[in-house]
């Protein structure tokens, strides 16, 4: 069995590419099953993470050649896309490892360090658990990824300084507005993202703070924490003109907010600038609006130059986490290796178990035939030994490498009756 990771993120592929392959969380479910009933052969385990930086798939498959060409079609084809084949990477065994480790671990992000991911890695491996997709191979990958994070975050300083894209999206609003004190601000859904940026913008005590989702009781729950109103999607286009601060992020598959309700809110603010953030991917606010002359529309891509500046100094920690992050690379390959003979030990005692079961019901049959003990125990260790010496000593009668590594396996598997344990003894005792 082989691990490949297929995918594509903020590095080779642009946010209106992404949008197209990403995967909303209520979808995962399905994708996974209907991954799995295409190319269930090649791929008895799969898992699929989708964040607004990265869409990716992990396979544990017998085929990894195979395997990346039928997965590539199948995404292509699922999310409708056409050929994406110059933004995908394919990372096999160890790098796929590797990449997996440093995902967990914030390594890969677009905010260095940030620790949203880790969540979102267990989210994805849930949904993989309960579609049926997880098998040991992935799943002892994902549960050392999961190890791998907390040893770097505990070990280094890689988190330390992490500028969150929440925090960059402060930076920026104050660049439009100097007092946020003074404004009013809307967050459009009510999800891990949006709590945090209530909680980076509710640090400015703004005037007012609105939340609006499509599920009322997320949107409360939130309300409650921040001490904002609440109000229905429904109402945003005749209302998104009393908000000078927007931030968006939902898991609609379509945008919410488009062109022509900005350019009402616009019109009816009198020109007065709007300050909007969209963090989703697919994206919740129309492309378009970036170029009405009074919006500054910044999108997850944006906001990711932003907090670029910080990685820099933070040279050590990642040299550090990355020497971590090998070692265990190579203990999870050691790991994969001793996967790769359980089958051959396991059809090897279902066989001991076959010749010894035969051997007994022939000795019982002696037994009940009137036959002394002592003969039919010593018929049945003659009988058990020759079929077990059967195949060495074959291969011993033979020629070329066979012989040659079966000569140097035989002290391996014929100890001399000094050895420890040969007694029948445990030799740890």
């Amino acid at each position: 069995m082989q691990i490949l990771t297929l995918g594509l993120n903020h590095q080779t592929a642009p946010l209106s590419l992404r949008e197209k392959v990403s995967f909303p969380a209520d979808t995962l479910r399905e994708a996974l099953l209907d991954l799995r009933g295409r190319l269930e052969r090649l791929l008895p385990e799969s898992a699929i993470l989708s964040t607004c930086n990265r869409t990716e798939i992990y396979c544990a498959t017998p085929q990894a050649g195979e395997a990346r060409v039928a997965v590539t079609e199948w995404l292509s084809a699922h999310r409708h896309t056409g050929r994406i084949d110059d933004h995908l990477y394919s990372l096999p065994d160890n790098q796929a490892v590797r990449h997996a480790f440093r995902v967990a671990s914030g390594l890969d992000s677009m905010v260095l360090g940030e620790p949203q991911i880790l969540g979102q890695m267990k989210d994805a491996v849930r949904a993989a658990q309960e579609s049926g997709a997880l098998g040991t191979h992935l799943h002892q990958l994902f549960q050392r990824s999961f190890a791998v994070a907390k040893e770097v975050r505990s070990s280094t300083e890689i988190g330390a300084h992490s500028v969150s894209m929440a925090a960059a999206a402060v930076r920026l609003a104050r660049r439009i507005f100097d007092d946020i004190s003074k404004s009013s601000v809307l967050f459009i859904g009510a999800g891990e993202m949006i709590e945090l940026c209530a909680t980076h913008f509710a640090a400015q005590h703004p005037r007012r703070v609105v939340i609006a989702n499509r599920t009322a009781e997320r949107a409360d729950r939130l309300a409650q924490q921040f001490g904002a109103e609440t109000m229905r999607l429904a109402d945003l286009p005749n209302r998104l003109e009393e908000f000078d601060i927007v931030v968006s992020c939902t898991a609609s598959t379509l945008p919410i907010v488009g062109l022509g309700m900005v350019e009402r809110a616009s019109k009816a603010r009198r020109r007065r600038p709007i300050f909007m953030v969209d963090l989703a991917v697919p994206r919740d606010i129309e492309a378009e609006v970036s170029r009405l002359s009074d919006v500054y529309l910044y999108t997850v891509d944006d906001l990711g130059r932003h907090v670029d500046a910080g990685k820099e100094s933070r040279r050590a920690a990642v040299a550090q986490a990355e020497a971590i992050i090998e070692t265990r690379v190579d203990a999870f390959m050691q790991w994969m290796s001793s996967r790769a003979v359980v089958p051959a030990i396991r059809t090897l005692h279902q066989r001991g178990e076959a010749l010894k079961a035969t051997e007994l019901e022939r000795a019982r049959r002696l037994l009940a035939g009137g036959q002394s003990p002592e003969q039919v125990l010593e018929a049945l260790a003659h009988a058990l030994t020759s079929k077990f010496l059967h195949g060495p000593t074959r291969l011993l009668h033979g020629h070329g490498d066979d012989r040659d590594r079966m000569l140097h396996l035989v002290d391996h598997l014929l100890p001399d009756r000094n050895s420890p344990g040969t007694d029948g003894s445990d030799p740890r005792h």
